[in-house]
Order: structure tokens, then C-alpha cells, then sequence
């Protein structure tokens, strides 16, 4: 009970957090840190025991899902050069750079302080799509800085691996067995992943039932985590490949009533769970910070030279990789760098793979320095996303990165009239052919021309019978079309797909079924 408790509490607070937040424009993740902390610092508050068993298994997998789902693939093509360099050498940079100075300036025995590196190394695919929803970024950027996170699990999973078996059998480190677990990681976690997708492909296809579709879209990130941890490999890479391919054939699978409704259902499991998540994490860091031996009075000066070296790198990192999603590919540029470094935060999965780290060695000694990494793991992430989560939007606006309203605006309207052309064009050919009723084309036509001139397009007091009903439907399909090739030719952004194809399937719904 006391468990539930807990979690009701949270998403209450979140609620209130969330509320607050739209009204200051703030990011949310952020003041959910805050107010993490708050609640943990008062007296007589209970100390929260988290298992990252329940990170891994329970939050992860539909949060990851969601995301990937929501990665454009036809931009991730663009951005795969400079997604797989930050995915290997950035990772193994970062934990290198993170490891030394963790050993320099904490005093942490140096194979811990390789922990502490591994557990930093990569960004967090859950806390960078939070802080990047309310960021209009131009595609590529948008899309170098989600799949990067995305993707950077496998490396940094085997480092972590790495460096706890050294630390824990006091080993030497073997690197083509390293390697090797890597292919099996990353390459099993694909297979299983890509398996999934196909399956959950076919039974999607086959089925029209509202409630199926959505069990079968909560459950396929579970069914991929669980298949691919089963069979020892990355269960994270396996939802995430899930989710890509997926949503890449998402509008073939499903008509317009169930993906609205997959849209509604997903959009409030997303705010539970980030609520959920964010909130521990502040919750977290006072708890731990209580477990700490005497005389490690330091760790905050600490956690911010560890910050500070993990941005330094990530700047010397994405400068020169910066030409790759600029339109005009020049000189590096530090605006794009800056941008890309700022909004690579961590988050709960370094404090999940902090959690788990043993508490004694194979000799059955406590693990030396592990109250200090995981404090020092849950203040680095407190620091990104409090830090740069708060001042990410301004970063963003200085750097003259940020598409202006009015562009979104214009994009989105010349699309939607091209739609619209597109589907003026298919009701005047029906009516030459004569294959339609003549009222039904006259108000479909009508109503078409008034979105052209942008006037209200207002009944006309008919009732909507059966034939002007199905030559919507038509005429709806066409603007679907048309909207795939003007995505596909790279005339539109995907979030401007994505908002058109929403209005699209909110209009085929009105229409009821054929």
C-alpha cells in the first residue's frame, strides 16, 4: 500500500508540476526534479528505496517505445554518419574523460571511477525527448540529438559491464571479449527488435478492434525489453528498433479512429510515467546523499567538475560533426555545436545502472566508493536537467537554431493547401467521369474551394448521407497520399506531417465508418 501511495502521490504532484509549468513555460522534467528534491527535504519525509529492476522493466520500455516511434527515419538517414560516431567514440570519450578526473578529484579508487564514467557516458533517450518536445529545432538537429540517446545504449552498456566486473573480480580487462559482448548486445537487441516489429506488423493488420490495436501497442515494448533481456542481450536496443520501424509504417497499419486513439492513450501513459520518473530522481539524491561515509563533505564541487568535463568533451566532440546537419554543408559551427551539447542531458538510466552496481566484490568485501557514485550519479543528472534543462530553451533561441513560428505557420499552411489542391484535382476528375453523385461532388467541392480561400467552411445544413460520406473518405485518402509524397520528397518537416495527418484522421473520424 504504501508503494501505491507513493506513486498516486507523484502523479498528483506532477499534475500541479505540470499545470505550473505550461503557465511559466518552463520544462516540465525540470520543475519535477525541484520539486523531487523539496519533498525530500522535508523532515520526517520517508527515504525512497528504488529497484532498478523496476526502472528497467516497468518505466523504460513504453517511454524508449514512444520515442523511437517518434524519430523520423527519413531524417535519421541524413544523420546516421554523425549518429554512429557520437554513439561509439563519444561514449567511449566521455567515459574515459569522466573516469580520470573522477579519479583525480574524489579519491575514488581508479577501476570506480571507471564505473562512474561508464554510468555517465551516454545521454538519456528518455530526459532528452521530455526537454526537446517544446524546442522547434530544425529536423536534422531535432533528430542527431534523439538518436543519439537512442542509440548509444549497446556501447555504453558494455562499458558499464566492463568496468563492474573489473571492479567487482578485480580482473584485468579482456577488450575482444568486450567486443564481442558488444555484437551480441547490439546486434541480438536489433534481430529481436526487428522480429517483433514483423510480428506485431502482421497481427496489425489483420485486426480492426480499437481496444486489441491499443493492448497490442502497450504490450509490444515489454514484449521486446523482455524477449531481449531473456536472451541476454540489449533489451533498450530492441524497443528502440521496435519503435522506429513501427512508426515508420504506423499510418499502413491502423486506420484514423484507432491512431487517434493510440495518440490519446500513449499521450497519458507518457505523462505518468515522466511524472514518475522525474520525480524520483529528486527524490533520490537527498536519500543517498544520507548513506554517505563521513568526510565526502566535497561531492557537490565534485558533481560539477564532473558536469563541466562531460560538456567540455561534448562540445570538442560535436563541433566538427556539426557540419553534418547543417543544409549547406561549411565550416563547423559553434551555434549548432553549443545547441546539440546543451540539450544532451542524462537521467534515469544512469541513476538505474548507478542502483545496480553490487554492493560487495567477489570476495565478499563492500564495494569501496559506491555511496559516492551513485551520489555523485544522481547529482550530474539533477545538474543537466535542472541546469540545462531550465536554460536549454533560451540556448536555443540565442543561437538563431530555432524555426520561427511564422516558418512552422507558412510550412503547414502551404501544405495543407497543396492537400487540398491535390484533392480538388481528384473530385473534378470524378465529376468528368460522372462517377459520383453531382450533390455530393458539388459539396465536397465547395468546401474545398472555401479552404483554398481560407473562408469558413460551414454546412450547408445537409445531412451527410452515404454518398457524399464515402467521396470524403475518398478524397481523404487522397490527401493522404499527397501528404506521404510531400513528406517523402522533403518539401515538409515530419512534425508538420505529423500535425496534418493528425487533422486528417480527426476529419475521417467525424465521418464515421464507411
Amino acid at each position: 500500500m504504501r508503494a501505491v501511495g507513493t506513486v498516486l502521490f507523484l502523479v498528483v504532484l506532477a499534475t500541479a508540476v505540470a499545470t505550473f509549468a505550461r503557465r511559466w513555460r518552463v520544462p516540465a522534467p525540470s520543475l519535477l526534479v525541484l520539486a523531487g528534491l523539496a519533498v525530500a527535504l522535508i523532515p520526517g519525509a520517508p527515504a525512497l528505496h528504488l529497484q532498478p529492476e523496476t526502472i528497467g522493466l516497468v518505466v523504460l520500455p513504453p517511454l524508449l517505445y514512444a520515442s523511437a516511434e517518434e524519430l523520423s527515419l527519413r531524417d535519421l538517414r541524413t544523420v546516421w554518419r554523425p549518429v554512429t560516431v557520437l554513439a561509439f567514440g563519444l561514449v567511449l570519450a566521455s567515459a574515459a574523460a569522466v573516469g580520470f578526473v573522477a579519479a583525480a578529484v574524489t579519491r575514488l579508487p581508479p577501476v570506480m571511477a571507471f564505473v562512474l564514467g561508464a554510468v555517465l557516458a551516454s545521454t538519456d533517450p528518455v530526459a532528452v525527448t521530455a526537454l526537446g518536445r517544446r524546442l522547434a529545432l530544425p529536423g536534422r538537429v531535432q533528430v542527431l540529438v534523439q538518436a543519439e540517446s537512442l542509440f548509444n545504449d549497446a556501447t555504453s552498456l558494455v562499458l558499464f559491464k566492463v568496468a563492474v566486473g573489473v571492479a567487482v573480480a578485480a580482473g584485468a580487462v579482456s577488450w575482444p571479449a568486450a567486443g564481442g559482448q558488444f555484437v551480441v548486445l547490439a546486434g541480438g537487441g536489433s534481430v529481436i527488435g526487428a522480429a517483433v516489429a514483423g510480428v506485431v506488423a502482421l497481427i496489425r493488420r489483420r485486426t480492426a478492434d480499437p481496444v486489441l490495436e491499443t493492448v497490442i501497442a502497450l504490450v509490444t515494448p515489454y514484449a521486446a525489453y523482455v524477449l531481449a533481456e531473456s536472451a541476454r542481450t540489449s533489451g533498450i536496443t530492441a524497443v528502440v528498433v521496435a519503435g522506429v520501424l513501427l512508426g515508420r509504417s504506423g499510418h499502413r497499419l491502423s486506420d484514423a479512429r484507432i491512431r487517434l486513439q493510440l495518440h490519446a492513450v500513449y499521450a497519458v501513459v507518457v505523462f505518468l510515467l515522466e511524472s514518475v520518473v522525474f520525480s524520483i530522481v529528486g527524490l533520490e539524491l537527498p536519500t543517498l546523499v544520507r548513506a554517505l561515509p563521513a568526510g565526502r563533505g566535497w561531492w557537490p564541487l565534485q558533481a560539477l567538475a564532473i558536469a563541466a568535463v562531460l560538456i567540455g568533451v561534448r562540445v570538442l566532440w560535436m563541433l566538427p560533426l556539426s557540419t553534418a546537419v547543417r543544409p549547406t554543408r561549411g565550416r563547423p559551427s559553434w551555434r549548432v555545436a553549443t545547441v546539440v551539447t546543451w540539450a544532451g542531458t542524462r537521467g534515469v538510466m544512469p541513476l538505474a545502472a548507478a542502483l545496480s552496481i553490487p554492493l560487495t566484490t567477489s570476495a565478499g568485501t563492500p564495494l569501496p566508493g559506491r555511496p559516492l557514485v551513485l551520489v555523485l550519479t544522481t547529482a550530474v543528472v539533477v545538474f543537466t536537467l535542472v541546469v540545462q534543462g531550465l536554460s536549454l530553451a533560451p540556448v536555443v533561441n540565442r543561437s538563431g537554431l530555432a524555426l520561427e513560428p511564422e516558418h512552422t505557420a507558412r510550412e503547414e499552411d502551404d501544405a495543407r493547401d497543396t492537400l487540398n489542391r491535390a484533392a480538388l484535382d481528384h473530385v473534378e476528375h470524378l465529376a468528368q467521369l460522372e462517377s459520383a453523385p453531382e450533390a455530393a461532388v458539388d459539396r465536397i467541392r465547395r468546401g474545398l474551394h472555401a479552404r483554398l480561400d481560407h473562408t469558413a467552411d460551414t454546412p450547408d445544413g445537409g445531412t451527410v448521407d452515404a454518398a457524399y460520406r464515402d467521396l470524403r473518405h475518398e478524397v481523404i485518402a487522397v490527401q493522404n497520399a499527397e501528404l506521404r509524397r510531400l513528406y517523402d520528397d522533403h518539401r515538409i518537416s515530419d512534425t508538420t506531417r505529423r500535425r496534418l495527418q493528425l487533422d486528417l484522421d480527426r476529419e475521417e473520424t467525424a465521418l464515421g465508418n464507411r
